[in-house]
Parts: structure tokens; sequence; C-alpha cells
């Protein structure tokens, strides 16, 4: 389903529809939301995918026959195999790897290749494999984890100004598996005033760094929004404004003369106690076509090696950050914990009132899973490239040149005595031309190397603490 399709029938239901987060006034159900899960380019039609979404294994996968993304319980019913290690099979079914069950789009059981012929055991509702409502936006697929009643009554998290005048952004954008709660990480994206410090070298700089008067517009139980008259930059950019939509979508938005309009959009979907996946959206509309230009021509891998970066700033002091929180009481007490004594700290204080003033607790009766070493928490592969078709598909590009630049040098290398031992003289440019060729080949498997490493390990020591 598509956002124009998901509007279509708010509009046609608007007279019974649903605040996101349930009906409880006093009360925010983390369930009664929609989340993004994947870009749906990253999503491959003929095979499952596998995500986790408020600690329930989700198994996702293509219906040939209805032709649209299916979500379900990444569970068999016979004897609760993930069904997310099996396949699609030639009918178009999702297959069980244990037994060979099959399941149609609507999770009703197919077949149960042990059933007696003429038994009719797989209809009954015990074989049917729990389904959850999903619908696509902004490129990505979403998926409503609680009553499948309330799906198409609860409103999406829409960026509004993205489906404004759609041909005129350029959007770069990301994802990424991170190592601490989704409420430290929008409470993390809130607070402009740690770029200068937390990014420098990478997109901050310590000698922007300057007061920072926040102020909060409006606020209730669906979110709110916020206004930095100054803007980033000492105001070189012009104001900036902030809308924090309840619980996991945020953007900022500015207008400068010199770039143009610039957005920073971010969703953030709870995956258990400790880990969220966050997509990240760039939206631009450019005051000049050259830098469009640029983006357009600069590969989509390479972009997601950068942010990473950026992303790996502050993931490993935010990972013990929210840690200490909890020790001294968590968000219940981020007034005690927390000393927040300017305006800078607006945004941050908001998103902590919300959560206690609506009860907002996340995973509030589980403890945080150990903390891994450093080397865990800034992995690559398995957060991101694993996962994502344009840096797995770099990746495997890069692994095959690499070999390739080893056995052209080799075989080189090889031919030399056998043509010297046939041809009577060899031309005095050969052994110079090899010898070139070869310093060219391993001076590009070298460099393909530490490119390649990049696809599995941040850099343990960020920009801001390198010598200059």
């Amino acid at each position: 389903m598509t956002i124009a399709q998901h509007e279509e029938k708010n509009i046609k239901k608007s007279l019974t529809s649903l605040p996101i987060g349930g009906e409880d006034p006093n009360k925010f159900d983390y369930k009664e939301v929609w989340y993004p899960v994947f870009f749906v380019n990253d999503l491959h039609k003929d095979k499952p995918s596998r995500f986790t979404l408020l600690d329930e294994d989700l198994v996702i996968w293509w219906d040939k026959k209805d032709q649209q993304w299916r979500v379900f319980q990444d569970m068999c019913p016979h004897r609760l195999a993930p069904l997310s290690t099996g396949r699609i099979d030639e009918d178009g079914l999702l297959e069980c790897p244990y037994h060979g069950w099959t399941f149609s789009g609507k999770g009703d059981c197919q077949s149960i290749p042990q059933q007696p012929e003429g038994e009719n055991r797989h209809k009954s509702p015990r074989a049917c494999v729990k389904s959850y409502p999903s619908a696509i936006a902004h490129d990505m697929l979403f998926v409503y984890a609680g009553k499948k009643e309330n799906a198409f009554l609860t409103p999406m998290p829409i960026t509004q100004p993205l489906i404004e005048n759609v041909e005129k952004w350029t959007i770069l954008k990301t994802f990424r598996d991170i190592p601490y709660d989704a409420l430290t990480l929008l409470e993390n994206v809130l607070d402009s005033s740690h770029v200068s410090y937390t990014h420098h070298g990478t997109v901050g700089n310590r000698s922007n760094a300057a007061p920072v008067e926040l102020e909060v517009k409006t606020a209730d139980r669906q979110g709110f929004t916020g206004f930095w008259a100054e803007g980033p930059r000492k105001g070189k950019l012009g104001s900036q404004s902030t809308t924090f939509i309840a619980p996991n979508l945020m953007w900022h938005d500015l207008t400068s003369k010199q770039l143009g309009r610039t957005m920073t959009v971010v969703y953030v979907t709870p995956i258990s106690k400790g880990k969220c996946r966050v997509f990240a959206l760039f939206p631009f509309q450019f005051a000049s076509k050259i830098p469009q230009f640029f983006i357009k021509l600069t590969p989509q891998w390479y972009s997601h090696l950068n942010q990473n970066t950026i992303l790996e700033d502050d993931q490993i002091f935010l990972h013990y950050q929210e840690r200490y929180l909890e020790k001294l009481g968590g968000s219940r007490k981020f007034n005690q914990a927390f000393y927040l004594p300017t305006k800078s700290d607006l945004f941050v204080s908001e998103l902590r009132k919300w959560v206690v003033n609506y009860n907002a607790y996340l995973f509030p009766e589980q403890e945080f899973p150990e903390t891994p070493n450093h080397d865990q928490l800034i992995e690559r592969y398995y957060s991101h490239t694993e996962q994502c078709s344009s840096c797995s598909g770099a990746l495997k590009n890069i692994k095959t040149i690499r070999f390739s630049a080893l056995i052209i040098t080799g075989i080189m290398w090889s031919l030399i005595p056998l043509i010297f031992f046939y041809v009577e003289k060899l031309p005095n440019f050969i052994f110079p031309l090899v010898s070139i060729i070869s310093v060219i080949n391993f001076s590009l498997y070298l460099y393909l190397g530490k490119l390649e490493k990049r696809f599995y390990q941040g850099e343990k020591i960020p920009s801001r603490n390198r010598k200059s």
C-alpha cells in the first residue's frame, strides 16, 4: 500500500480515526504505531528477509500472486522454526525450511506435505501464521505492530514536506542498526548543539559552538514542534524549525541563501532493549544545480560509508550514556540525572517530559543487555552492509577487482619466462612495462583493501580526537 492509498483509507474513515499510540490519553502504546523496517530497494523478491520489531521477530517476503510485500511473525505454527530461513517456492508461497509447510500471502497454510491425502488439517486456524499490516511510504516498508483493526485508522508518520513538490527534492538515504535505544537516538538527533563538538572533523566544527536558544512552539501527546531563530553555524544558514512526531519521527528544516532548503529526517524503529534501526533521509532543494549534479553522481555505497562514519562519532558514548541514565532512574529521573542549564537542551527535556507525561517508557520491564567491546559497537557489516543492496553489491565488486588485480599480475610475471624461452630477444620496454603495471595493480590492491575494511568496521578514534 502506498502513501496515497493509506491517506485515502484514512479520509474515508476519518470519523473513526485513532490517535497514534492508542486511545488511552495517559499512556502511549508503542505497538499502536506504524514503523519503517526496510528501504524497499534493499528487500529481495526471491527470498525472505528478517527483522525484529519491538522484540517480535518478523519475516518479510514478496507475495507474487498479489504483488505486494507481506509481513508475518517469523515462526512456523508447526514446530516454531523461523520462516525467514526458508524460501519462496515455485508457486510463490512462503515455505518453512523444517518440514515444507507452505503459506499464502494472507498467512493461511496451503499444504502440509506429511498430511495423508484427503485430510484438511492445513485449514485449521492453528495452521495459520500471524500476519501484520504493511504499507509503503518514502520508499520504505512500514509495519503496524498493534491490533490489525487499528492499522488503517492510525495515521502513518509521514514527513509532510517530502510529499509536497516531490520532484524538487534530491534525497540521500541510509539506515543502520544502532546499539542503543530508540529514545536515546531521538534525544541525540533532536539536540543540534552537539554537532559542533561530537562531529568535529566530519560535519561539525568546534569553532561554530555558540549559545543555542531553542523554543518549543507546540507540545502534546502526538509530539512537539520547535524553533531555533539563529540556526546552525552561528546564524550563517538561517533559522531552523524542528518537528517531533511521536514516537519515531523527527526532522529539522531550514532554508538558506547559500544551500537552498535542507532537511534532516530521522525515523527510529525500536528493535529490542538497547537496540534500534535508524533511517536517515537528507533531502535538499538546492539553490544551484551543481551540488545536485555531484550528489546524483556519487554512488550510494560511497555516501553510506561516510554517513556510517558520522553515526559512529557518537555511537560508543551514547551506548554508555543511556545505561548511566538507567542506573539513575531513567526518564522518570532525567531532571535529577541530567544537568540542563541552557536552552540548547530544551528539545531533549521536551522529549523526556513527553515520555514521563504519557507513560511512554520503552521496554520498561527489561534490562539492558551486556555491553559489548568497542569493536562490536562500531561493526558495520551486520548492522548495515549485509542488508544494504548498494553496499553489499559494492563489496562484492571490490573483492572481485582485488582478486583480479593479483591474478593479472601473477599471469604477467609467469608468462615472461615462457616468452623469453620462445622469443630470441624481448623488446626493452617489456620489463619496465610489466613492472609499472604490477606497481599499479599492487597499489590498487592495497587501496581497495583499505576500502573493503570500511564495509566491515568503523574507526576506533573519531575525527574529533585525532591530532591535527
